[in-house]
């Protein structure tokens, strides 16, 4: 192993120090230093957990650890790197509805289970609806259910969310799932392109009339989805994206494939779009947080 290398893999993330930082583990510091220098490759892991390895003799993988920004007009403001012992205490702060961990449980063991969002993240977009007083809303990504059946569990009866999902396999069982939460009332199932049905709902004369939207679909149309939900939400209403850390890769200048490319062309596009305020939040995968002006 290479001497000052330092290896954090957080929520689905690798993060990747490709400048000189300093990393506070527990009560160590470990300077990491030199142009370029890359910490890691991008690694996927099987489940939400967080781990590394350095130089110093028997770390601790349940050490809190700090991060440092290298810059020093940030102050040298320590910014926290969950490790398995915190995250775990993050989720056993999660109020998960018994159906919602039952959905998580069946969505484990199927094939693109890590498309599913984290129960820390589900719990935002909730609060997020339920802050707004949201009444109409939207999600791009369906898969099985897990974060839209959060937000419907959320919503006021006379509420409706438009729930857009080209497979159709994993659409049933999140349609299952709505019948079991006694909130199929409120959700419109949609079977189809994400941007076919939100081009569909502008022809309608639906224009401004959404409170919430969330995107979790394909990230290379990230892009056309934010400007067609522009359309769609009203002032003071929401657009949440999801997956706009992408594992870490965003932030490594040495990888360039066509959807890490996208998602950091989107990311820039956005933080510099006047017509929204943001906040990137780094939560699961990441997601930005988008208000309409």
């Amino acid at each position: 192993m290479a001497s000052n290398s330092v290896l954090y893999r957080c929520s689905l993330l690798s993060y990747q120090y490709t400048s000189a930082a300093t990393i506070i583990v527990g009560r160590r510091t470990v300077a990491i230093s030199g142009n370029g220098y890359r910490a890691c490759k991008p690694i996927r892991l099987a489940r939400n957990c967080c781990s590394y390895s350095c130089s110093y003799p028997n770390p601790n993988p349940n050490d809190s650890a700090f991060v440092v920004a290298n810059d020093k007009k940030y102050g040298n403001k320590q910014n926290i790197s969950l490790t398995p012992r915190l995250y775990d205490y993050i989720l056993s702060n999660v109020r998960e509805p018994e159906i919602l961990r039952q959905l998580r449980e069946e969505t484990a063991s199927m094939r693109g289970s890590q498309m599913q969002v984290s129960p820390d993240q589900a719990q935002l977009l909730a609060m997020l609806v339920q802050i707004l007083g949201a009444k109409r809303c939207i999600e791009l990504g369906v898969y099985t259910g897990y974060s839209s059946l959060a937000v419907a569990l959320v919503l006021p009866d006379s509420a409706c969310l438009v729930a857009c999902e080209r497979d159709a396999k994993s659409l049933e069982v999140a349609k299952k799932y709505y019948e079991l939460a006694g909130v199929s009332h409120k959700v419109d199932v949609k079977h189809g392109m994400a941007a076919d049905i939100l081009k569909s709902l502008i022809l309608n004369g639906e224009s401004c009339s959404y409170d919430f939207a969330f995107v979790d679909a394909e990230k290379r149309m990230n892009q056309e989805y934010f400007e067609l939900l522009l359309q769609l939400v009203r002032v003071d209403g929401v657009i949440v994206i999801d997956n706009v850390l992408w594992h870490g890769k965003v932030a490594d200048p040495l990888v360039n494939d066509a959807k890490t490319v996208s998602i950091r062309s989107f990311n820039k596009n956005i933080m510099e779009d006047p017509r929204v305020s943001i906040s990137m939040v780094p939560i699961g995968d990441g997601m930005t947080i988008c208000r309409k002006r």
